[in-house]
């Protein structure tokens, strides 16, 4: 059995040139050491060995072109003469919106001298189809009243619809298509007709304030409110009255339908509500345009117009 520190036989065997006694005494007497190198004193004896440690290598600048860095960048710079171009291009321009400002300013200070509104729609905001704007053109003390006018001229349309409605289940029910006819050319021609010839005016007349345009109103709205009237009574002249939702063609069918005397009902119930809101805003027109001197304005300003028709 090996011994615990015998030599392993795998191990590679170290031969050192210099453990020869022959062999070092020669080279140390032969040899010197200098700067790291040994060398012999005798030419034909055995070579210098060199030694094995390189030299450091010399430190060298770091080239950041080889990354991309450092490389000139040629960025086209505008001459004088392009910078003088544009210039000119954009004072052109400014001289353009300059002239057509003071086109714009020019007609609407004409059209203002001629008494024409430029009216910009917007009512029904999801869809505009009128110009409304009680806030802002409508003075202060006026604006309740307006705001009422306008109370009935939408309760006139939810009156007519509702009378289409009612008056189409009445057509249903075997009344005849006569008055579904009748019951559509009144919603068509009311809501346009209604704003046309009262309610605009109204507007207009208090945003100015013009006293002659009073008259109209007054004799429109009565119209307006006879109608309202007529509806809710609803005698039978044409077809019965059944092509109006009134008290009379209400009680007329309810004998035979009571779900469409039901919607009669109702909608007399409506045309009458229309009628007192209406004659409500009548009055207090009437009193405004009395109290503020309306009166003797609208008077003087007839005069004034049967002259010259005259002259």
């Amino acid at each position: 059995m090996a011994g615990r520190y015998d030599s392993n036989p795998f191990a590679e065997e170290e031969v050192n040139p210099f453990s020869d006694p022959a062999v070092r005494g020669k080279t140390s007497s032969q040899s010197n050491y200098s700067g790291g190198a040994f060398y012999t004193t005798n030419p034909g004896s055995v070579p210098p060995a060199t030694n094995s440690r390189l030299a450091p290598l010399k430190p060298e600048r770091a080239d950041y072109n080889n990354y991309g860095f450092g490389e000139t960048v040629d960025i086209p710079l505008d001459t004088s003469t392009d910078l003088k171009k544009k210039e000119k291009e954009l004072q052109s321009k400014e001289a353009d919106l300059r002239r057509r400002e003071q086109e714009v300013r020019r007609k609407e200070e004409a059209a203002a001298r001629a008494g024409i509104v430029l009216e910009e729609k917007n009512w029904p905001p999801f869809f505009p189809i009128i110009h409304h704007d009680i806030a802002n053109e409508i003075p202060v003390h006026l604006q309740k009243l307006q705001y009422v006018a306008f109370t009935t001229l939408l309760g006139l349309v939810l009156c007519l619809l509702w009378n289409v409605i009612a008056v189409t289940a009445a057509w249903i029910k075997g009344e005849g298509v006569k008055i579904w006819f009748l019951a559509i050319i009144y919603f068509i021609a009311g809501v346009p007709g209604a704003y046309v010839l009262w309610y605009r005016p109204l507007y207009r007349t208090f945003r100015t304030e013009s006293a002659l345009k009073f008259g109209w109103f007054f004799l429109l709205y009565l119209i307006h409110i006879g109608f309202c009237i007529l509806a809710a009574v609803a005698p039978p002249i044409v077809f019965k009255g059944k092509s109006l939702t009134g008290i009379l063609s209400a009680i007329d069918v309810i004998d035979n339908h009571t779900l469409i005397g039901i919607f009669y009902f109702v909608g007399f119930g409506l045309f009458c509500l229309e009628t007192l809101i209406s004659i409500w805003v009548i009055q207090q027109v009437y009193m405004y345009f009395r109290g503020s001197g309306k009166a003797a304005e609208m008077k003087r300003e007839v005069a004034r117009g049967a002259m010259r028709a005259a002259i």
